[in-house]
């Protein structure tokens, strides 16, 4: 478990994984640094915030239409631990999934007047009881990323190799920015996480060089981290569980110590 901080209170680090276009890597990008994680004996909750809840799939936790996921959570609808389920095949990993209902949080948000502050509030009954919070984001400026970036204390902004994944990462940096300004966030830009780069044998192609460019222009070099290969394995490893060799390994690897988890636990 992690240092209790001042006060005795057990923290617990939450990073949110997130950027405004579909395709950037922000599920791959969770999910398997969440198993990095768990093999590492750190006891991690994976979010998924996603209402097309695919990390939920990924997990292998289907869910009946009577069982709490993560819109009863955010509702304060009975006890948090109730919308966690354990992760087939890791003792310390567990997931707060989703389903078609979580299109129900935007409204809900809305309606509270205090959207931003929501999802933090509700982590607090996590925190005892994990080391660290993963919340995939969905793909679309809306009330439940401004919640999921209000709760971070951390944030990772994957983003496609590809002038597409730049300008994505441009605009979820513009919006991190502007809810920083406002208070409605205190997260940490961990960095943008380049994703799909794209070799052909040793050389990068021009599209992956150029995205990686613009994006160490925008952030500064020190905070574009080290790039995830475009590979056929890591969809393997996402669809079922296949172990990556260590060349494959390594961005999650220095992720981790980007993030300051790479201690002992």
């Amino acid at each position: 478990m992690t240092k209790a901080a001042e006060g005795g209170a057990p923290m617990m680090k939450i990073v949110s994984v997130c950027s405004l276009s579909g395709g950037q890597g922000k599920t791959t990008t969770t999910l398997l640094l969440g198993r990095a994680l768990a093999r590492r004996g750190r006891r991690v909750c994976l979010l998924d915030a996603d209402p097309q809840h695919s990390l939920s799939m990924f997990c292998g936790v289907p869910l009946e239409s009577d069982q709490p996921s993560l819109l009863e959570l955010l509702k304060g609808q009975g006890p948090a631990l109730d919308a966690v389920y354990p992760v087939e095949g890791y003792e310390s990993l567990f997931i707060v999934p989703s389903d078609d209902s979580l299109d129900a949080a935007h409204e809900y948000l809305s309606q509270t007047g205090v959207g931003a502050t929501v999802l933090r509030r509700r982590l607090e009954a996590l925190a005892p009881h994990f080391d660290v919070c993963l919340i995939d984001s969905p793909p679309q400026r809306s009330q439940l990323v401004l919640s999921v970036l209000g709760a971070a204390h951390l944030l990772v902004i994957p983003a496609e190799s590809t002038v597409k994944g730049f300008a994505s990462a441009a605009r979820t940096l513009d919006l991190f920015y502007a809810q920083r300004d406002l208070g409605a966030t205190q997260a940490t830009l961990a960095g943008v996480l380049p994703f799909r780069d794209r070799w052909f044998g040793h050389s990068q192609s021009k599209e992956s060089k150029l995205a990686q460019e613009a994006m160490r222009d925008e952030v500064g070099a020190a905070q574009v981290l080290t790039a995830i290969p475009e590979s056929e394995r890591y969809k393997r490893a996402v669809a079922s569980g296949e172990a990556l060799g260590e060349s494959l390994e390594y961005p999650f690897e220095d992720l981790i110590a980007r993030l300051g988890l790479g201690g002992a636990a």
